[in-house]
């Protein structure tokens, strides 16, 4: 993972949990349409940007979709468990510019940055904060 992500997991560990359950799920569906919006923006200039950018906007959108939390649909995934989901979407976001060859690209600095704010948010959510829904 790039430097600049793990210098803020590192960071956002030793800091109070302050985003709550229905934070957290805004910024998760801000996440997601920031990459759905940089997939048209890099359609013209870098498939494979675009098609990486919809991967991780898929798969962040179901992580929210699937979750029990407020802005989640169903209740197949606890919250707890979708914070470490979330560090796996996290090392996706960061790792997919080298997997898909373009690293080298301009393109691949918008995923450095995503995957910090996506290590911003993990680290500063209490996953244990009970939203009063029911969970498993």
């Amino acid at each position: 993972m790039p430097m600049l992500v793990e210098a803020t997991k590192w960071a956002t560990n030793k800091m109070p949990k302050r985003i709550t359950p229905k934070t957290h799920a805004i910024l998760d569906y801000a996440m997601a349409a920031g990459f759905f919006g940089m997939a048209a923006f890099f359609w013209k200039r870098d498939k494979r940007a675009a098609v990486s950018c919809l991967v991780c906007g898929a798969a962040e959108t179901m992580n929210s979709l699937l979750t029990d939390y407020p802005g989640g649909v169903s209740r197949a995934v606890n919250f707890e468990t979708h914070g470490a989901i979330d560090v796996g979407l996290i090392g996706l976001a960061a790792s997919l510019p080298g997997l898909m060859r373009f690293s080298r690209q301009p393109e691949a600095r918008f995923f450095g940055l995503q995957g910090a704010a996506m290590a911003a948010v993990t680290g500063l959510t209490d996953f244990g904060k009970s939203d009063g829904r029911n969970t498993r």
